[in-house]
Formats: structure tokens, sequence, C-alpha cells
């Protein structure tokens, strides 16, 4: 749920840039003025007696008795559009040596690392995290963790859900939930987390704290969300609650029921409701007059978010938010029921362990460009 009230503000960011370069694209390269601005001059030794206006006679015009064929034109060749090279950085390897050994002894052994997997030079990674923060607690997990990439070149855009219940090594401290990284060792913690396990190290990180989405969800007016399949849970207030695969209007609240409801329901699936309300997000967004509540939208950036990017990093990622009004392109993945196994701990917690290999495909689809 979190994550998707991040992807909102950040979405926020590049849709108002891009309406903004949409805007100016509309906008005349020059300028008309002055073009009624003319001076009549007489020429040198003219007398100041005018001159009575004498007709020019007309010039014969000659009208052939046979029309010759016209020339051949040749065509002018057009030439394809110069493609981007992606500059790519090759895998980069890891060994034990390069990360802090555990503090607390885990109860399953420690994979190796996987290092930096292979990936555009210009690649931008955003984890965009949910925490369960309550107020005045101090305390917190992030629940939610996707990675947005963005490729500057490509000019695409992915989004991939890492359940919070992955076993993995945080460096430094034990196998855990990766939940627990960002509360344990702050956005590095994660980070390297994310490296050790998944070969990719994200350059920036967003935060949003559990009470905001649904004031988010309501300050664009609501979203229509395509909703994949038939779903029911409790809902406080409404019981046993149903929704039809179909597109389903939501406010806040039904959004933020849509997104955290666990009961019949999998961690695992968590995820795929999540992209279907960011999807939903993505095209109201779209919808709006961005320009004109781009003051209302940046101030529920600014007041709702914990992150370290600034608007000169969001600025430089207009022309991807560009690409995706005119394509409507973000690809959803996930760490799912194909790359991880049930694992009961030896305190009887239920998690999910990740499978390196699967894994790893997954994250060469996300990281390396095809």
């Amino acid at each position: 749920m979190k994550s998707i009230g991040i992807l909102i503000l950040v979405l926020i960011a590049l849709v108002v840039g891009a309406c903004s370069m949409a805007n100016q694209a509309l906008s005349p390269h020059a300028s008309l003025a002055g073009r009624n601005d003319y001076v009549l001059v007489a020429p040198p030794g003219s007398s100041p007696t005018p001159t009575p206006f004498q007709p020019v006679p007309p010039t014969p015009t000659y009208i052939p008795t046979s029309i010759a064929p016209e020339p051949t034109a040749t065509p002018i060749p057009i030439l394809p559009t110069p493609v981007p090279e992606i500059v790519f950085v090759t895998d980069q390897g890891r060994s034990w040596q390069d990360y802090p050994g555990p503090s607390v002894w885990p109860d399953i052994d420690i994979p190796a690392p996987v290092g930096i997997l292979s990936h555009p030079e210009d690649q931008v990674n955003i984890l965009l995290l949910g925490s369960d923060q309550r107020p005045n607690d101090s305390g917190f997990r992030t629940d939610t963790i996707q990675l947005l990439t963005i490729n500057p070149t490509e000019k695409t855009v992915k989004l991939t859900a890492f359940p919070r219940d992955l076993y993995v090594y945080i460096p430094g401290y034990t196998i855990q939930r990766i939940n627990t990284a960002m509360g344990w060792g702050g956005f590095e913690a994660l980070a390297d987390t994310m490296e050790y396990n998944f070969g990719v190290k994200p350059d920036y990180y967003v935060l949003i704290n559990f009470w905001s989405f649904v004031d988010v969800i309501d300050s664009i007016g609501g979203i229509r969300v395509d909703i994949e399949r038939d779903f029911c849970d409790h809902r406080d207030a409404f019981g046993w609650y149903c929704v039809s695969s179909s597109e389903f209007w939501m406010d806040g609240e039904s959004a933020l029921w849509y997104v955290r409801a666990r009961y019949s329901t999998s961690d695992l699936d968590r995820g795929r409701r999540q992209q279907e309300v960011l999807d939903a997000v993505f095209d109201k967004l779209m919808n709006l007059d961005s320009l004109q509540q781009a003051p209302e939208l940046y101030d529920i950036y600014k007041q709702n978010v914990t992150t370290n990017l600034n608007f000169d990093i969001l600025s430089g990622l207009f022309p991807v938010a560009y690409k995706m009004a005119e394509t409507h392109g973000i690809e959803n993945r996930s760490i799912g029921a194909g790359q991880v196994y049930n694992w009961t701990t030896t305190s009887g917690a239920m998690v999910l362990v990740p499978v390196r290999e699967q894994v790893l495909d997954v994250m060469r689809q996300v990281i390396s460009e095809p």
C-alpha cells in the first residue's frame, strides 16, 4: 500500500514535468512581433513632387502549343533516425570480503553475494518504500518494497515488487526479513541488502508513512482500477467485501482496503493488486490538468515523503515521463511464486526464501535492456 502512495508522488513530479514539456512543444518558436513595422524610403535624388501613377504595360505571355513533360524529380532519401547507443556497465563480482559479516548468527546458510549485474550506464534505480510506522512510534518496517528502474536512453520504466517476507542476508546483521533492513541500518543497509541478494544497488529512495495514502488518492479525485480477477476479503464497517474483475472506481479508503487486504490472499498477490492501482493512478494523472494542479500536487509530495531525491534529479527524468505519456509504458514485474519457497524459521515464523537462479533471471530482465 505505502509504495502506491510513493509512486503516486514520484509520478506527480514526472507527469507535471511531462505536461510542462508538452505545453512548451505547442508554443511557436519564432516571434511575429513587429512584422507590420514597415518604413517607406524614397530613393536618392527623388523629386518632392509626386509622380503620377503610370501603369506598366503587361508583358506578353507565351502560350505553348504542346506541354513538355516535367523532368522526373529525384526523391530525397529519408535517413533513419539514429538510435541512441546504450553504454553498459558490465557484471561486477563481489566476494565475502566486500561486506561485513553477521552480528547475529542466522538459522540458515548465508548465500554468496550476487555482485552488481550488467546494466545501462545511465540507469536510475529508486526504491519505493512504505513504512508501517504509526504516530508516536519510533520503530518501523518497510512492509512494501518496490524498485522503480528508469533507463533514460531507452526511455523505459519498470516496476518490480519485492515481498516483505523475503528471507535474505542483511550485511552486518543477519538473515532476516527484508522489511527489517531499513529500520535496522537505514537506507544504506537496505541498498547493500539489495546489492548482495539481487544484484542492483539503488541510487535513491522515497519513503511514505502509513497514514498518507488515503489523502493522496482523494486529492486526485479517486481512481478507476482495472481489476484482473474477482476479489473478496474482510473490510472494516463492511464485513465481507467483494469487487469484480472489471473497471472499478475507488476512493482513497477503498483503494487502501484493496491493496492491504490479507485475510484471503498472500503477500505475493498484494504486489499484483498494488501494481493495478499504480496503473490506475498513472491513467488519472495523465488525464488531470497537471499544470494547473502542480502547486497542490507538489505540496502533497513535500509533506508526505522522506527522500534523497531532489528536483534537479527528477527534472532530468522529464523526457522519460513524456515518453510514458505517449506509450502508457510501465512494465510490471515481481519476485513471485516461481522465485521463492516457503520456509519456517527456528522461531516458527513463515518466510520466503529466494531461489537464487530464478531470482536472477527476473533481475536480469529488470536491470538489463534486451
